[in-house]
């Protein structure tokens, strides 16, 4: 089954930048989706939120574990 979705004809040219004469629009937004998913993938992997330093850590470890 296969639907419709409208597009301004900028939209649609920006889309078809994305692709080679053999490629669909089909092919395309499956290709962009496929890098926005890995790259939400790599920010949440890489993100520093809520980390600690090496040497934080290393320092909460000696407090915790110190005699």
């Amino acid at each position: 089954m296969t639907t419709t979705i409208q597009l301004s004809e900028d939209t649609k040219a920006l889309i078809g930048t994305f692709g080679t004469k053999e490629d669909t629009y089909e092919d395309i937004l499956k290709r962009m989706c496929r890098l926005a998913v890995k790259e939400q993938l790599r920010e949440f992997l890489m993100s520093s939120e809520n980390t600690l330093s090496l040497d934080e850590a290393r320092k909460r470890l000696a407090k915790r574990w110190s005699k």
